[in-house]
């Protein structure tokens, strides 16, 4: 399987860089980000839909680096985005739910490739 999706917005070779060739490591970090990715956006989603500014960018900051250590730029910046106006207070939420469902069905693509990845390397342990 090919570790760069440009249609996914998902380049793992700065976690495969420091894995260092450790297959656990990259298990485990994969495993991580399966698990806190889907919290942040549900949590996300349920603020945005509450109209909670503060706490919806309190979790795409949390968002953000696990975007980068996985290779997703676009998302990333795309979730900063989200992130910055929550905390300007909410002034457009039709742009802010747009970029959020936008950053949300990539991370969503991304985890199913990511799963399969993650499949693929405990084989092999």
């Amino acid at each position: 399987m090919a570790d760069i999706s440009p249609d996914q917005d998902l380049d793992l070779s700065f976690l495969y860089e420091i894995a260092d060739g450790s297959d656990d490591f990259i298990v485990d970090s994969i495993g991580m980000f399966l698990e806190q990715s889907p919290e942040l956006l549900n949590t996300i989603s349920n603020a945005l839909n509450n109209q909670d500014w503060a706490l919806a960018a309190q979790a795409a900051h949390k968002l953000k680096p696990n975007l980068g250590f996985f290779g997703m730029p676009i998302s990333q910046a795309t979730i900063q985005e989200v992130e910055l106006a929550c905390k300007a207070g909410g002034q457009n939420p039709a742009e802010i739910f747009e970029k959020f469902n936008q950053v949300n069905s990539m991370v969503s693509a991304n985890l199913i490739t990511l799963k399969e990845i993650k499949a693929e390397k405990e084989a092999n342990l």
